[in-house]
């Protein structure tokens, strides 16, 4: 088993009485996996795919789940919760952002010695199967997953870019000139000889706007494993409507917590969130270069605003932990213990309110921001 290239193989999905035939199911994750894999437990992180097989079997041509093609189960790891990735997308969805949809599942496995719980997982939308397509209403444009060194937009990095944008679909067509045409905007002089010309061109092949929204929203929660700590966690759609690419996030079993990541073990504790992104070089130029920019940073300030007032209002957040929590409860238990589980829901509420009140505490001493 290589954690890169996990292979597919046919399995048989039941669910309420209906089974889908000879669907690929393969392990799926970077830390998520390895770390499970080491342990010794069942409880890995999968992918499905109901028509992997079809030019094997015919008869599964474009099969569906519920309209699915595919879909990603998240094993909780490093989320005594289990709530990180849901509330997240749902946090995301509030503000009008691109995000998948997600739910809770028991997941019953028999591999031949009969069934054997592997326990509670959260089924995720996959984004080049239905997310782009749902927000955008169209998926025809370039989807391209960032992981690799040049995800993180560093100058350096420009002859990486094949590798690090990997293509979900037109593979045929080997074009990656729009992620080319970012680069050459991104770090194009005219940043500090001419910002206003700068920000016009940025904007013609770049959503800055919702990226804006995103990094506000991520920056709030504290999301550890996201770009400008990894150079991975989100895609890339270039809309053919707008011309520009649009930013989607992914994978948020990290995010809301302070100190040590989820509130389990091997978080990433170390790396930065500040709100002010002070501490962020150029080697991530998608927040150093756009909040260096005045304009841009007044746009970041405000929607830090609007995210502890709106989708990341403590007291909502309180209530949709709750609600959550009390879903899956039996099941989070079985896997973690109630005590550790009603601990860590208790953490993500704590957490919420910690964080809007160091946002209102950053705003004020941000107030009276000069923008040409």
């Amino acid at each position: 088993m290589t954690p890169e290239n996990p292979t597919w193989v046919p399995a048989t999905i039941e669910f309420e009485g209906n089974a889908w035939t000879n669907v690929g199911v393969r392990y799926k994750g970077n830390s998520s996996l390895t770390s499970g894999w080491r342990s010794g437990t069942l409880k890995l992180p999968l992918k499905l795919d109901f028509d992997e097989f079809e030019d094997e079997y015919p008869e599964i041509d474009d099969q569906r789940f519920y309209g699915f093609k595919q879909l990603s189960l998240a094993n909780g790891f490093n989320d005594l919760s289990f709530l990180r990735d849901a509330a997240t997308s749902a946090i995301l969805q509030e503000a009008g952002l691109p995000a998948a949809e997600t739910a809770f599942y028991e997941v019953i496995l028999d591999y031949g010695e009969g069934p054997v719980s592997l326990g509670l997982y959260t089924v995720i939308e996959v984004v080049d199967d239905t997310v782009v397509e749902r927000y955008f209403g169209s998926d025809d444009g370039n989807i391209y997953e960032g992981d690799g060194p040049a995800a993180s937009f560093a100058a350096s990095t420009y002859d990486q870019i094949e590798q690090s944008f990997e293509k979900e679909n037109n593979e045929d067509e080997a074009d990656w000139s729009d992620i080319e045409s970012l680069f050459e905007v991104l770090h194009d002089d005219q940043r500090t000889s001419d910002p206003a010309s700068w920000r016009a061109s940025l904007e013609s092949v770049f959503g800055v706007d919702s990226y804006l929204e995103w990094l506000a929203i991520n920056t709030a929660i504290e999301n550890w494993d996201s770009y400008g700590s990894m150079s991975h966690n989100y895609y890339l759609y270039h809309d053919s409507d707008s011309g520009q690419l649009g930013w989607i996030s992914w994978d948020h079993n990290e995010a809301m917590s302070t100190g040590m990541a989820g509130g389990g073990t091997g978080g990433l504790g170390g790396r930065s969130v500040s709100l002010d992104k002070a501490d962020i070089g150029n080697d991530w130029p998608l927040i150093r270069y756009l909040l260096d920019d005045p304009v841009y940073y007044a746009q970041y300030l405000d929607y830090l605003a609007e995210t502890i007032a709106g989708p990341f209002d403590p007291d909502h957040m309180a209530q949709a932990y709750q609600a959550m929590a009390e879903l899956i409860e039996p099941y989070a238990a079985a896997d973690v213990g109630a005590e550790a589980f009603d601990a860590a829901v208790q953490q993500l509420v704590d957490h919420a309110y910690q964080r809007a009140d160091a946002v209102q505490e950053f705003l004020a001493t941000s107030a009276g921001v000069e923008v040409p």
